[in-house]
């Protein structure tokens, strides 16, 4: 096959979970900010963009990888051809409209369809989604930045579609963020004089669009120590002058590229600040508070990122579907002694269903938990935003999804596609078929924007214990609410006592932790990414079994293609209770029983 036509989109599902599940028609669309889209509305554009991504996106996806970037001498980064001109056409057909709220011109999606649109854009070319980040920029400007600031900025980032990224990372700090050495140095106003430089900058330049703007971390002179130290400052490639027009070169200036193991069409840059010419930068919102602005951005990076990984698995999964249909090899096994019996397609092996379903429920239950984290972050902003009374506990659980969205989809994928390189055999090794690259694509994911173990601390830490637990609590409660909803239905008694049981092993654990953390807090270390898991899947079992609830209702009434998809619903749910849940019983055990002895270890018997 042609890795230029390799995505494959799954529409039905996404429609399932916007419309089926989440319900978006009566509980998103039409409230709040989100007045200017319907149902109608929102099918015509998903579907629209669905045509889109294997139009004009998935033909650049082998390019990206294979033609190489290139930096000149004055820090102006290459693109490939196709890689440019698949940004100029989600430019072109005005696509980066649909999320941006109408004050701004955009068509005010809720965060579910924008979110389900992001999943079409990664799955078709990851790189791409990537190079958008500039069309998220005005939309924080516009709630975090003075008002010279969005008159300066917003306009000419919008109409001329100007490049973005977030510059934390620094070769002596990595993600200990608080230590970075960049500074500032007061010039007038809100203008500062920036110096240092930054590592890992996602899209530190390129030959796209006429500007860039970086948010840089960088700590005043004066300022104190750690993060609280931070403030982020509006650095532009070009400077920016009052009225929004551009200035002179400024000295923000892409120094290298680093050679990658995957995703190699996204320019990750060096940036140099102020080396020869003075780096000029705004204070963001007039205001020294920095690390709080910039997990704007963080956070929505890393639903970005959990997106990317479930869109990949999902993509995935359906190319090796195609293949284990056509594919013939072998008879089948129960004729395995009969040299006569003829080959079958290798769906019919057992382990190649085995291997199919794996792949179909972790998709379809990471497409479920990303769907119900995006559909929080439309009752947040109906309730009136995070800082509205009933917004409050909405964000929290939002920001308690958060780390399971990035964490866990990213860390399971990483098992989960070379599960579908396994259903290609040998052939899903070579760049005839696009799993290898999607598998070195993928890999980023487990470390942008945190670890999966920073993830996991973040969990445990911050979002579970901020407040002892009370929003887990709350999450855990409205489980409970679906398992006596299903309190007399035999068709779902297998789904509803393995989540049962499930609910009751995660609580195990992080009772059992804190137990634990009188004694030491590495108990932590060792653990976090267990714990981070084990919530992750209970989540995905769950939502697994309201979609499996919602399918058998729909099943009996069900013609054409809906009745091969509801029975597949119903399938993902029972496989998943049946062989993933059962799991964190072994993972109760394997916590309750750990010890500190690594920690006791000498360094020279590793």
């Amino acid at each position: 096959m042609s890795t230029t036509d390799h995505y494959k989109s799954n529409l039905r599902d996404i429609f399932f979970n916007l419309f089926e599940v989440q319900d978006i028609g009566t509980s998103s669309l039409g409230k709040g900010p989100f007045t200017g889209m319907d149902e109608d509305s929102v099918r015509e554009a998903i579907s629209g963009m669905d045509t889109f991504v294997r139009g004009e996106l998935a033909p650049s996806f082998a390019e990206s990888d294979r033609v190489p970037l290139t930096l000149d001498g004055e820090g102006n980064v290459t693109l490939p051809p196709g890689l440019r001109k698949s940004i100029d056409a989600y430019y072109r057909d005005d696509w980066g409209q649909l999320d941006l709220p109408e004050h701004l011109g955009g068509f005010g999606a809720p965060p579910s369809v924008s979110w389900a649109a992001f999943e079409l854009i990664t799955g078709a070319n990851p790189c791409v989604g990537f190079y958008l980040l500039g069309n998220f920029l005005p939309k924080l400007i516009d709630v975090i930045g003075t008002e010279e600031q969005k008159k300066r900025y917003n306009k000419p980032m919008l109409e001329n579609h100007w490049g973005g990224t977030m510059a934390l990372t620094e070769s002596d700090a990595g993600s200990n963020v608080g230590v970075g050495r960049s500074k500032a140095i007061h010039v007038e106003g809100d203008e500062y004089h920036l110096e240092g430089s930054k590592i890992f900058i996602t899209n530190g330049d390129f030959d796209q669009p006429e500007n860039i703007v970086h948010l840089v971390l960088a700590r005043p002179e004066g300022a104190g120590p750690g993060t609280k130290g931070l403030s982020m400052f509006l650095v532009p490639k070009f400077w920016v002058e009052a009225d929004g027009s551009l200035g002179a070169r400024n000295g923000a200036v892409v120094t290298n590229i680093e050679k990658k193991m995957g995703i190699k069409g996204s320019a990750t840059c060096e940036l140099t600040l102020g080396a020869d010419v003075p780096c000029r930068g705004l204070l963001v919102g007039g205001v020294h508070d920095g690390i709080k602005q910039m997990f704007n951005v963080i956070e929505y990076a890393r639903m970005a990122v959990g997106t990317k990984s479930m869109a990949t698995v999902s993509t995935a999964y359906l190319n090796a579907l195609a293949y284990t249909k056509e594919r013939v090899q072998g008879p089948d096994l129960k004729q395995a002694t009969d040299k006569t019996a003829p080959s079958i397609e290798v769906i019919g092996h057992p382990d190649v269903r085995r291997m199919l379903m794996t792949q179909k429920s972790y998709a379809e239950g990471m497409r479920a938990l990303v769907m119900y984290t995006a559909w929080t972050q439309d009752q947040v902003a109906i309730a009136g935003g995070p800082h509205s009374d009933e917004g409050k506990a909405l964000e929290k659980r939002n920001d308690l999804l958060l780390p399971l969205v990035k964490g866990y989809c990213s860390d399971k994928a990483w098992d989960v596609l070379s599960t579908s390189l396994q259903c290609f055999g040998g052939s899903g090794f070579l760049q005839d078929y696009p799993i290898e690259q999607y598998i070195r694509d993928q890999k980023i994911d487990t470390l942008y924007e945190g670890t999966t173990h920073i993830q996991a601390l973040d969990l445990f830490f911050r979002k579970i214990g901020r407040d002892q637990g009370a929003t887990l609590r709350a999450l855990v409660g409205e489980m409970q609410k679906t398992v006596e909803s299903l309190a007399n239905n035999e068709e779902l008694a297998l789904e509803r006592d393995a989540l049962t049981r499930a609910m009751g092993d995660v609580q195990a654990i992080l009772m059992t932790m804190m137990g634990k953390l009188p004694e030491s807090i590495y108990h932590v270390g060792f653990q976090g990414n267990r714990i981070l898991c084990a919530l992750a899947e209970l989540t995905i079992g769950w939502r697994l079994l309201v979609q499996s609830k919602i399918a058998s209702e729909k099943l009996a009434g069900a013609t054409g293609t809906d009745v091969a998809f509801y029975k597949g619903k119903i399938a993902s749910a029972r496989f998943f209770a049946r062989h993933v849940l059962p799991g964190l019983t072994l993972t109760r055990k394997l916590v309750e029983n750990a010890d500190l002895e690594l920690m006791d270890l000498p360094n020279d018997a590793f």
